[in-house]
């Protein structure tokens, strides 16, 4: 049978399963008797078994010939459809006993969101077995593709490559794809979503960054188990250090990372990082261990544990513990560490439940400290326990009260004394309670807000004060009014509109005296000085100091505002204390409290400074200047440029008298490839494979002290 090239209404043949049509190829959609005909890259699976062979075929070209129930040959723009199967070609042969199809020519074939491109293509289309020369591939449920010299598919599910390459991330203008794995022969497994690459390397913007012999990769985004890339450092201590890390996908809600490590001079050893996830709690158990270390001569080990669990919707418990082995743990193995203060390890249980508007709560805390002879460190108590409730009122404008009741029973810590000879410090129980009843009015550009607040604490101490008593209690009030203004008007400055504010505020407090030297310090520090402490009530952080107050602290903020956006790009403020008396409690210059009286009317005036007025600048400043000795206590000055995303050097100098002076220079800029916002804003751009695009950053600080 022939038909012209002409289009031509379509012809089905009466010999079921086989629907052949013969349409110009723009048609959108056919209609006969009992099927319908419509375009798309992707249908439903096919039907396995009988079914799927009963599964009727259809075909469109521009030339169609053939022998019914035998062989079909197409030519011109040919498409053919059988379940979720959709081919394209400029010629294609089927034959129908065998169910096998050859395609030629701008092959195109399409199944389960899978799209393969090429030359020259045979499938056995039921099976979805053959193979394909020269191929461009594209799989829909891993965003992933590549090229190869030669696809086999052994079924609908697994295929396997030669001369292949295996991206995910789009190709630039060039053609080029920031990382690439190309490989002499890689197999996919759908169903196990796994990819088994030969003689594999990995690359990223054309450099080599991963060779293996075997490679095993996930397909989609999903969890696999299987061998993380390598891990090489170098340190003074430990030498050259070497770790591979295995990852173990044990259930969607659990995982563990195994890594063996071998040392060149503390020898062998071994990471565990084990994560679980459950509906009503969460968490993470790390172990660092070395069974022995050639330098030390015996066992190294640390566990980092940390969960977190509700069982009711309005209870929670968290768990935080960090344990090593010894002293020397926080030098030899600082990643091993992770820890803000790596000297000083914490252990701490918490439980807290929420009743309306208060809040229970109950914690055990514990330190483990890391001495150095040469260097020991004072350690904070322990708290075995700590019991307490929380209940706040009210906020904003109106009548607000809070109060917070507690009691800590406060324990020495173990080798926690930066001087062992010293006398031991107190211990001992203590019960406190906070309160405050703040009234607050406010209205467009004003806020007046008058507050009465207490602190009471009661100690029942393990041993005698230097007075004999084991148990001392005191009750500090504070009365305190404070009030703001926010003024604003429009001016013209630097050649531009602006916004500019005035920001005043006045805070008066008055707190007595009460005399507390003799009392036991359990977690009190005198307060740094800067803009947020000097409108404070009192000059302590904890509970055991109050200091004594009578004092008025003034201070005005002034900026300039971008009136389209809101953006600052001008700061100024200035704030200063004035004493209507000597204050008697005070700090030390370390920040321990019981420091001699302070007789000095006027504090230090703090200034502070930042602007953007200067395009791609950014400069700033803090300053604590003492009127009485004309001289600079502390400053902090930094200036940053930044003419564009991704691109900062900055400087700062930092300068506290008789305590250290340090600069600090710190920087990232792009030093190859173009940076995601110059990718996101280029023409054309798409969020496409975007994120894959890579460039390579230097990234630094330095310190010098």
């Amino acid at each position: 049978m022939h038909r012209s090239r002409r289009p031509r209404p379509p012809c089905r043949w009466p010999l079921a399963p086989l629907a052949l049509a013969a349409a110009a190829a723009s048609a959108q959609g056919v209609e006969g008797p009992g099927l319908t005909l419509r375009r798309a890259e992707s249908l439903a699976p096919l039907p396995r078994g009988d079914a799927g062979r009963q599964l009727p075929i259809v075909l469109r070209a521009r030339e169609l010939r053939g022998r019914p129930d035998l062989e079909t040959v197409a030519e011109g723009e040919v498409e053919f459809r059988r379940g979720g199967t959709v081919l394209r070609a400029d010629r294609l042969s089927y034959d129908f006993p065998e169910d096998l199809a050859l395609a030629r020519g701008h092959v195109r074939v399409s199944r389960d969101g899978n799209v393969y491109s090429g030359p020259e293509l045979q499938l056995h289309v039921q099976r979805f077995e053959g193979w394909f020369l020269e191929p461009t591939y594209f799989f829909g449920r891993t965003g992933a593709g590549g090229t190869a010299r030669r696809i086999d598919f052994i079924d609908e599910q697994r295929a396997v490559a030669s001369g292949a390459t295996y991206s995910s991330c789009s190709p630039d203008e060039e053609g080029g794809q920031a990382w690439v794995l190309s490989t002499e022969r890689v197999k996919m497994d759908f169903e196990a979503n796994e990819g088994i690459a030969e003689n594999a390397v990995l690359r990223f913007q054309g450099v080599p960054i991963l060779g293996a012999p075997v490679l095993s990769f996930p397909l989609t985004d999903e969890r696999k188990s299987g061998w993380l890339p390598p891990s090489v450092n170098l340190d003074s201590k430990s030498g050259l250090q070497v770790s591979v890390p295995y990852y173990w996908n044990i259930a969607p809600n659990r995982d563990a990372t195994i890594t063996p490590l071998v040392s060149a001079k503390r020898g062998l050893g071994s990471e565990l990082e084990f994560r679980f996830l459950e509906p009503r709690y969460a968490g993470t158990i790390a172990t660092h261990l070395l069974p022995h270390d050639r330098l030390t001569g015996h066992s190294r080990r640390a566990l980092n544990l940390e969960a977190d669990s509700r069982p009711m919707d309005d209870l929670s418990v968290q768990l935080r513990t960090l344990r090593v082995s010894d002293d020397a743990y926080w030098k030899d193995f600082p990643r091993a560490v992770p820890s803000i203060t790596p000297r000083l390890l914490a252990s701490d249980l918490q439980a807290s439940r929420v009743f309306g508007e208060a809040t229970v709560y109950a914690r055990v805390e514990r330190w483990q400290v890391l001495q150095d002879e040469a260097a020991r460190i004072e350690a904070p108590y322990q708290r075995s326990p700590q019991l307490g409730v929380r209940w706040l009122r009210g906020n904003g404008e109106g009548l607000a009260f809070g109060l917070e009741a507690e009691a800590n029973h406060f324990v020495e810590t173990s080798n926690g004394r930066a001087d062992p000879s010293a006398a031991p410090r107190p211990t001992g129980t203590r019960t406190h309670a906070l309160g405050s009843l703040a009234w607050s009015h406010a209205t467009p550009g004003w806020t007046l807000t008058p507050k009465l607040s207490f602190n009471a604490a009661s100690y029942s101490l393990d041993a005698p004060l230097a007075d004999g008593r084991r148990r001392v209690s005191r009750v500090i009030p504070t009365l305190s009014l404070d009030s703001a203004w926010v003024l604003e008007r429009d001016a013209h400055w630097f050649g531009r509109d602006v916004r500019q504010t005035l920001e005043p505020r006045l805070l008066y407090s008055r707190t007595p005296y009460r005399a507390q030297a003799g009392l036991p310090v359990f977690d009190t520090a005198g307060k740094d000085l800067n803009f947020d402490s000097i409108y404070t009530e009192n000059q302590f952080s904890g509970v055991d100091r109050v200091s004594d107050a009578h004092q008025v602290t003034a201070g005005v903020t002034t900026r300039l505002l971008d009136p389209a956006t809101g953006a600052e790009t001008l700061r100024l403020g200035i704030a200063q204390r004035y004493l209507l008396r000597d204050q008697r409690i005070t700090a030390q210059a370390d920040g321990t409290p019981d420091g001699p009286e302070l007789t000095q009317r006027f504090s230090d005036v703090l200034l502070l400074g930042s602007t953007h007025l200067v395009p791609r600048w950014t400069l700033d400043a803090s300053l604590q200047y003492n009127s009485d000795t004309a001289r600079m206590v502390r400053s902090i000055v930094g200036a940053r440029y930044s003419p564009g995303p991704y691109r900062t050097v900055g400087a700062t100098y930092r300068f506290a008298r008789d305590l250290s002076e340090q600069v600090e220079l710190g920087w990232q800029w792009p030093i190859y490839g173009a940076t995601p916002a110059e990718r996101a804003a280029a023409p054309g751009a798409t969020s496409n494979g975007t994120n894959c695009r890579g460039s390579w950053f230097s990234v630094g600080r330095i310190n010098y002290s």
